[in-house]
């Protein structure tokens, strides 16, 4: 696990149609969540609204990562068909950010405080339980360091 650890080092390249990717430097200095998600996650569209709804309220940057995806297309259609929650998405092919994090399966969150250190990991979907319960707290908390 890497709960109270820095993240690791790595770039994403952006998906196809936007032209910037991220990386663990964009991080640095704000209170994140960093969200591996995939159009092939049946789990990651039940969460996508709640995400949705944590940008229209502009209560923290969200990340992206889309994660495995069959084609270079396939992500990119499905965040213009349900909507774009994330500051900035990155393409992990490859599983590299994912594995680095270690993502078992999608969806996967973690929120990650201004100096670039892995507070909590949501493992499955962000949902108004865990939202209100722990990640927001959490985050909350953190804003004020």
């Amino acid at each position: 696990m890497l709960i109270n650890r820095e993240i690791p080092a790595f770039d994403l390249a952006p998906i196809k149609g936007s032209d910037q990717g991220w990386g663990s430097k964009d991080l640095a200095g704000q209170v994140t969540i960093v969200n591996f998600f995939g159009s092939w996650c049946i789990a990651c569209l039940q969460e996508h609204p709640f995400l949705m709804n944590i940008k229209a309220q502009k209560l923290v940057p969200i990340y992206g990562a889309d994660w495995r995806e069959k084609s270079v297309d396939a992500g990119p259609r499905w965040l213009a068909r349900y909507g774009n929650p994330y500051t900035r998405v990155g393409d992990d092919p490859k599983s590299k950010a994912a594995i680095a994090f270690g993502v078992a399966g999608g969806p996967e969150s973690f929120i990650v405080d201004k100096k670039g250190v892995i507070r909590y990991k949501q493992v499955g979907p962000i949902y108004a339980g865990v939202w209100t319960e722990k990640l927001w707290p959490l985050i909350q908390e953190l804003q004020k360091e």
